[in-house]
């Protein structure tokens, strides 16, 4: 695209040499000599050229400002936009180019800017693009990342803001960079509700471990929901070392979840990562002791269903629920965790209706997943959790 402007912008002058005819013979073979050089994209020969033409004497306002097109063209194209920007300044002040042409200009002069990794100026130059009426949006988006590039962190938000204010849904790369420019003034908050945005739109697993890692790493986020944390990451797939698979597997053991632990054992042996290597028998080995443990377990659950009813509170028609929940049974777990919501008297009412909507989730029941994910008010993170797992069932967050 660069290199199009360029001949485009050669012909044109080109065609104004000729229709004008008042460049003088000292001038014109020069200068016809550029024209030459640029359309076979010999830049830097090109300006080599301007130069001589510019060194001859007494030149009309006419002649100095095909000499400066000309030079803007070819040092762009030469990667020199400090010499393109004076040919610029020339020419604006002039009043000799119509204003689309110097936006086309200012955006070209920005572009080579950034390849010269002069972000500061790039910056500025896209603006001038906007200010001369240029209307392509992929240069605020080069406006931002020149920001972001540059170390101006609240320039990049701004700009992306602005964009997405005047134009609407936001691009990935806009995401990308608002996300990035907000850790960087570090203000956690705008950078989690960005990523949040990102993977409501571009669902990557880049962007949920991000976002993952940034919610449960906020102050204030409970310890206990390590185990919550490790169950969104393993419905997004996101468990990628066997380390992760053994570490989940032993906390919903711990949790006297043996059926969810064996679930989650025979994940990672499906998936190639358990079984294997220096580690194979201790997998093997923690794969019994879950097989063990769930077959015990299970065969207990209609007396501990029959207990949970029972007790006072409906703490322990939770604990059941979940563990139905374990066996892939989520509409029983729904069920009694609905139960023990009725009766009360619940440790961590939050966390019951975070478990309360992955249960609807996994039984299908989107909608009344949703309300459950919205009931939850927490503010040690189980609120966060609950945002997530609609953002996974493909909700607003």
């Amino acid at each position: 695209m660069r290199y199009v402007f360029f001949l485009v912008a050669a012909l044109f002058v080109t065609q104004a040499i000729a229709a004008e005819d008042s460049v003088r013979p000292e001038l014109g073979k020069p200068l016809t000599a550029a024209q030459e050089l640029l359309q076979a994209r010999k830049y830097r020969e090109a300006l080599g050229k301007v130069r001589d033409a510019d060194a001859v004497g007494a030149k009309t306002p006419y002649e100095t400002g095909v000499i400066e097109q000309l030079r803007l063209i070819a040092a762009t194209g030469a990667g020199e936009p400090a010499v393109a920007a004076k040919a610029f300044e020339v020419l604006a002040e002039a009043g000799r180019v119509q204003k689309p042409e110097l936006a086309r200009y200012a955006q070209a002069i920005g572009n080579s800017y950034y390849q010269a990794k002069d972000y500061a100026a790039a910056a500025v130059w896209g603006n001038r693009y906007y200010a001369q009426g240029g209307t392509d949006p992929q240069v605020r988006v080069l406006v931002a990342q020149s920001f972001y590039l540059a170390g101006d962190y609240a320039g990049a938000v701004r700009a992306i803001n602005e964009q997405v204010r005047d134009e609407g849904r936001p691009a990935e790369l806009q995401l990308q960079i608002l996300a990035a420019s907000y850790a960087k003034l570090n203000d956690e908050a705008n950078a989690i509700a960005a990523l949040e945005r990102l993977v409501a739109a571009y669902p990557k697993s880049d962007y949920w471990a991000d976002l993952i890692h940034r919610v449960s790493s906020r102050a204030g986020f409970a310890s206990r929901l390590e185990i919550e944390v490790g169950r969104l990451r393993l419905a997004l797939g996101g468990f990628t070392t066997a380390d992760q698979y053994v570490e989940q597997a032993e906390l919903t053991l711990q949790a006297g979840l043996p059926g969810e632990a064996a679930a989650i054992i025979e994940k990672g042996f499906a998936a190639g990562l358990l079984g294997n290597g220096a580690d194979a028998d201790r997998h093997r080995r923690l794969r019994d002791l879950a097989a063990h443990a769930a077959a015990d377990d299970r065969a207990g659950l209609a007396k501990a269903e029959q207990e949970a009813a029972a007790a006072k509170d409906g703490n322990a028609l939770v604990a059941t629920g979940l563990d139905y929940l374990g066996y892939g049974q989520p509409d029983k777990a729904a069920s009694l965790i609905q139960q023990g919501i009725a009766k009360g008297g619940l440790k961590h009412p939050d966390d019951t209706r975070l478990h309360l909507g992955i249960a609807l989730l996994q039984s299908g029941q989107k909608a009344k997943a949703a309300e459950a994910f919205h009931a939850v008010q927490g503010g040690d993170g189980t609120v966060d959790l609950a945002r997530l797992w609609l953002a996974q069932a493909g909700r607003t967050l």
